[in-house]
């Protein structure tokens, strides 16, 4: 399955990049992150990818809750799956309608490059727990 970080904006930080590379590269490089500058736009060309927005207001899972939606995604016959993160000013509606999955990774409201090292950290973490593999809880 394709997995797909999509970032409106950029990440600026050298400490992110190095975060989120060497995640990358325990993933085997099977999670591919995109910087775009319009999510919206960016979207009106793809057809059949599961969309999971990052929304404060979604559903929040634990690390094995999140490993079985991936898991149970998977499952379903599901090719792509797109992780949308909006930038400073969020996602748009129109985005926001378009989610499959609605996810919350806290209440609290985090730097959106600073989200994608903590998803690409759970996507990693996802793996290790549904290989049966160690991980901290």
């Amino acid at each position: 399955m394709n997995i797909k970080i999509v970032l409106e904006g950029k990440i600026k930080e050298p400490y992110f990049k190095l975060g989120v590379d060497e995640f990358k590269k325990r993933l085997l490089n099977k999670v591919e992150v995109l910087e775009v500058n319009n999510i919206f736009e960016f979207l009106k060309n793809r057809t059949k990818s599961y969309i999971i927005t990052l929304e404060i207001e979604g559903k929040a899972l634990s690390s094995v809750e999140f490993a079985q939606k991936l898991r149970q995604i998977e499952n379903n016959g599901e090719n792509e799956i797109l992780f949308l993160i909006g930038g400073a000013q969020g996602l748009d509606e129109k985005v926001r309608n378009m989610s499959d999955f609605k996810f919350s990774m806290s209440k609290l409201t985090f730097l959106h490059q600073e989200a994608v090292l903590i998803l690409i950290e759970q996507i990693y973490r996802s793996y290790r727990i549904l290989n049966n593999e160690p991980y901290h809880k």
